[in-house]
């Protein structure tokens, strides 16, 4: 199993620590990429256009400054680095040892930066979304798709991966044929009526992946045997899980229905 996450905007820069070590993290296939991303995000955050390149308000400043100097930079594991709805709900950083080892072994996160990471990834905050035309680089997501390809398709030839991703970082890697791709979708239904929800599906999706990673048992290996697991929390988080049947190649979906 492979649960794939998008990264949070929102991010806790570390107070201490050593900086990144590009060559040290996860997926060796993307160092060189990483590299290339992390030397152009630097060199336009020192821009006086910063802000506009990267997409970003003034609010925001500071984090785009922090970009300048990423390599000597305290890094903490990506698990504590990341925040925001999805991972305030999937508690990454909360997990017993044994969680923490599944997180390791079946998490990816996607980053604009970055590429994919698991949770134990030592990396600095930074700010660069996977929707950005990166100076020296191009539009990411384009970028990324074939080294991402390279890192993760063996990964998830025939197993069972679980898509929490956004837009932007779905165009970043497609899993491949082989694999049980199953999109996790999030509704709202009041007086009979279902209605797609944004703000908490984060939270919902993060719920599942805590789920996931903390239930007993082994992990799903199917998308039959995922919506087994989701509707355990039917009558908790949930009211319904819902399986679609497959069509073409793309994911099936997942429904999870809230109240």
């Amino acid at each position: 199993m492979l649960v794939l996450l998008p990264p949070s905007e929102a991010k806790a820069p570390p107070r201490r620590g050593r900086p990144v070590e590009v060559d040290q993290l996860s997926s060796p296939a993307l160092t060189a990429m990483r590299r290339k991303v992390a030397d152009a995000l630097a060199e336009v955050s020192a821009r006086e256009d910063a802000l506009e390149v990267l997409g970003v308000g003034a609010s925001l400043a500071d984090d785009v400054a922090r970009n300048v100097s990423l390599s000597r930079s305290p890094a903490a594991a990506a698990r504590h680095v990341y925040t925001g709805v999805l991972y305030g709900a999937a508690g990454l950083d909360r997990l017993t040892p044994t969680g923490r080892t599944r997180a390791a072994q079946h998490v990816r996160i996607f980053s604009g930066l970055w590429g994919v990471l698991t949770p134990e990834d030592v990396v600095p905050a930074y700010r660069l979304s996977m929707g950005v035309d990166l100076p020296g680089i191009g539009p990411l997501a384009p970028a990324w798709r074939e080294p991402l390809a390279d890192a993760l398709d063996a990964q998830a030839d025939g197993a069972l991966v679980v898509d929490c991703r956004s837009a932007a970082y779905l165009a970043a890697w497609t899993p491949p044929a082989s694999a049980d791709w199953v999109a996790v979708r999030v509704e709202r239904e009041q007086d009979g009526v279902r209605a797609v929800v944004s703000h908490n599906a984060k939270h919902t999706r993060g719920v599942l992946t805590r789920h996931l990673l903390s239930r007993r048992g082994r992990v799903p290996r199917d998308a039959e045997d995922l919506a087994r697991v989701a509707r355990e929390l039917v009558g908790t988080e949930l009211t319904a899980v819902e399986l679609a049947p497959r069509r073409g190649r793309g994911a099936r979906v997942l429904t999870l229905v809230v109240a």
